[in-house]
């Protein structure tokens, strides 16, 4: 078990450098948000359980977006990412809480980090499949289509995510 938990720590961590690695190629502004609980106050952990993003992205003239980033591979028996529903939950109400943007942006090894599937927290909740109970874990978990997600390549920009957030309202 603890190998498990150690490997996906590893994958975690992996997929956050090689996403600020992204960030750095565009020149994207960002801060890095350090994931030890003790540099939150104690009012902070009431509202999200010490759970928080990974980057702040600062977008000139518009104001900033949360990112976290996950390492996740498609189900490939339902063709699904799978999100942790209690996390989503926390980021919702964080969201609504304190007027903020909050993100997932996922990819994996098997796309070689060149493909981040980008969903705003608040859509997981509109258009995941309602909860399902993992089998392995016994933890519940939103399943969304790749295709309620905006992809952007490595060698995309953020004009990308803007550009399919104001074709998708057209739609």
């Amino acid at each position: 078990m603890d190998y498990i938990i150690e490997e996906n720590r590893r994958k975690s961590n992996e997929a956050e450098l090689r996403f600020k690695d992204w960030l750095d190629k565009h020149n994207i502004p960002y801060m890095y948000i350090q994931q030890d609980t003790e540099t939150f106050s104690s009012v902070f952990k009431k509202y999200s359980s010490g759970k928080r993003p990974d980057f702040m992205i600062l977008i000139p003239n518009f104001g900033l977006i949360f990112v976290d980033v996950k390492y996740k591979k498609l189900n490939k028996d339902f063709k699904t990412f799978t999100l942790d529903s209690d996390e989503t939950k926390k980021y919702s109400s964080l969201q609504r809480e304190f007027n903020l943007h909050i993100w997932y942006v996922l990819s994996n090894e098997d796309c070689d980090y060149k493909t981040w599937f980008w969903i705003p927290v608040s859509k997981i909740l509109e258009e995941g499949t309602p909860r399902y109970v993992s089998k392995k874990s016994q933890m519940y978990f939103f399943a969304v289509p790749p295709t309620k997600f905006i992809q952007i390549s490595e060698d995309d920009s953020l004009d990308r995510l803007f550009s399919n957030l104001f074709i998708e309202r057209k739609k």
